[in-house]
């Protein structure tokens, strides 16, 4: 006879409403079945993790995430440092060394290319060409894709090109009939062209990369982008936002009626500009560090709700794009999907800053929600994809860069000491991540398509 289920998972179960202790996850086919006591599991399922006294979290979703900016990472290196970490999805950006998917067969091979190499789930943002018209976002959104990604800053002519104002109007037009969002990254260009000439015979101070690019080139940007949203009716994402006056003023758009999502990364909540000295180029992020403060007043927005979501922005250099001395001359962007839910789980919940429940809205639900995965992903319910990552909270370790995954080989966080480990990292079911190894194959994580409302 068959077995009921062919995992159950025992432990302190974290729902959208809180902890359901010494409960249980039924798992079958790859979804949850049920939630609650279940008698007898050993006898009635094929398989059982024994995590009592652990935190049964849904499976992070990691919405900011660069699998191809450096060739020598890719679907696999990533998913596996993911499926370490309790990421079971990410949205993977479309920025790629190799040039930008903004087209459907860009799209469609690199949609292939991720069934076959990755452990964990992906969906997948898109993006728009300047010299193209904009049947290609109708066709795309039509796709599956998740949400279009645009610029604002002229990072990469080829790969990470600024999309001018005029044209980010006439598209967000266009985005806001499919019902996808629209993610920007906000820095003005002009303002942050001239305080580059303005500091560059300061590069050999690591501090010079956020005097180059001061506060108000983000918010200028920002402001812009929502003007443009409110406008047009959009659903508009600002990516990586680095301090509190960018979600006051997000709440400002949002008050007149935009839709309007904003995020933070676990850098901006953990670093500031008083690291730079120590961390040279490794801290170099674009937008910036800011101060500590600014930190502070992070970790207090994303308490009171007025943060959507926290990401790792996770862009894998080579320590050799690290290494120069001019902190110009040196690639921006850190490796962060192996830190994000160990750092905020530690930062966050073991030191009091956030309950269970903000981080499983902050990590899980929003991102889900916002990025027309919610149908599947980010919550532990009945119906939904099995997606569990277990945390023991007795554990206290020490990161160690050595250990990770990822094909950069280095971190921010090296040395940080952390309360709280992922013990066990399940995607549909399967378990990919077990007691420090990962045990998951290549080809299990899947793409996930997404559905939004217009």
């Amino acid at each position: 006879m068959s077995k009921c289920y062919d995992l159950v998972v025992i432990g302190n179960i974290v729902l959208p409403e809180g902890v359901s202790y010494d409960s249980a996850v039924g798992i079958k086919d790859g979804r949850i079945v049920t939630i609650g006591k279940i008698e007898y599991a050993d006898r009635i399922a094929s398989k059982v993790v024994h995590a009592e006294g652990s935190f049964v979290l849904p499976g992070a979703v990691d919405a900011h995430v660069h699998c191809y900016s450096s060739l020598d990472e890719g679907f696999h290196t990533a998913s596996k440092s993911a499926a370490a970490s309790g990421v079971t999805t990410i949205i993977e950006m479309p920025y790629d060394a190799t040039g930008m998917i903004c087209t459907l067969e860009a799209f469609e091979q690199k949609k292939a290319q991720l069934e076959q190499q990755s452990i964990v789930d992906m969906a997948m943002l898109v993006t728009i060409h300047k010299e193209e018209g904009y049947e290609h976002i109708r066709q795309l959104a039509q796709a599956g894709a998740c949400g279009f990604k645009v610029s604002m800053f002229n990072t990469d002519s080829f790969r990470f090109p600024r999309i001018d104002d005029g044209q980010l109007l006439d598209s967000f037009a266009v985005i806001a009939e499919t019902g996808c969002p629209v993610g920007v990254h906000a820095e003005n260009d002009e303002i942050v062209r001239r305080y580059i000439d303005k500091y560059r015979s300061k590069g050999s101070d690591p501090r010079a990369h956020g005097w180059s690019r001061p506060k108000v080139s983000e918010s200028v940007a920002a402001l812009t982008a929502m003007e443009l949203a409110y406008e047009t009716g959009v659903k508009l994402h600002l990516y990586h936002c680095t301090y509190p006056r960018i979600f006051q003023l997000a709440d400002y758009f949002r008050s007149l009626g935009a839709k309007i999502t904003a995020e933070t990364c676990t850098h901006y909540l953990t670093l500031s500009e008083d690291d730079m000295p120590r961390l040279k180029a490794k801290g170099k992020i674009n937008p910036p560090l800011r101060t500590k403060q600014d930190k502070d007043g992070l970790w207090d927005l994303a308490k009171k709700g007025a943060i959507d979501m926290i990401t790792s922005d996770h862009a894998p250099w080579l320590i050799g794009r690290k290494a120069d001395a001019d902190i110009f001359a040196n690639a921006s962007g850190a490796p962060g999907v192996e830190h994000l839910l160990p750092i905020i789980y530690s930062e966050g919940v073991a030191k009091g800053k956030l309950a269970l429940t903000d981080l499983v809205r902050l990590l899980c639900q929003r991102p889900a929600d916002v990025f027309g995965l919610g149908h599947r992903k980010g919550r532990l319910s009945e119906g939904f994809d099995a997606d569990l990552v277990i945390i023991d909270p007795s554990v206290s370790w020490t990161l160690d860069e050595r250990e990770l995954h990822s094909s950069a080989g280095w971190s921010a966080y090296n040395g940080m000491e952390l309360q709280g480990k992922v013990s066990h990292t399940i995607v549909s079911g399967t378990v990919v991540y077990e007691e420090g190894a990962v045990i998951g194959d290549a080809g299990h994580g899947k793409f996930v398509r997404a559905e939004h409302a217009v």
